[in-house]
């Protein structure tokens, strides 16, 4: 028979082991996006290349990158992590339309999908106010 102490230890363990996972998870995605950002800042010739082939004119590449780098470090940020996901998955949504747009590849298109859902994993995992918002289980 557990007592009350060993079920609230249980718990806290649980709940310490979701968020470090969901702050590992969070982070691949967070160091991508950052390095994008970060990028189209410094416009190196790779990226004034693939934007131009996008169809969009190099006079954008500076505001992306800032808006861009402005949501991820929201989202890293506790207390405005579900704004940066929301603003982040407005934008990798664009990303997906540009590429659909295109006509790209399957990869192209479904790689911003899985950032965006590593982000909200990753945030559903770290943030108990988003899990009790969507209870995936009792």
């Amino acid at each position: 028979m557990q007592t009350a102490g060993a079920e609230n230890i249980s718990v806290v363990s649980e709940t310490n082991k979701a968020t470090w996972a969901g702050r590992v998870i969070s982070g691949l995605p967070v160091l991508f996006l950052l390095m994008d950002g970060i990028m189209k800042l410094f416009k190196p010739e790779i990226v004034v290349k693939s934007t131009v082939e996008l169809g969009y004119p190099e006079s954008v590449i500076i505001p992306l990158g800032i808006v861009l780098t402005a949501i991820t470090i929201l989202y890293v940020i506790p207390r405005t992590a579900v704004l940066g996901a929301i603003l982040l998955t407005g934008y990798l949504g664009g990303a997906v339309a540009t590429h659909v747009r295109m006509g790209a590849e399957l990869f192209p298109i479904l790689f911003p999908v899985i950032v965006g859902a590593l982000l909200w994993l990753g945030l559903y995992l770290r943030d108990i106010r988003l899990s009790s918002l969507v209870p995936l289980s009792k």
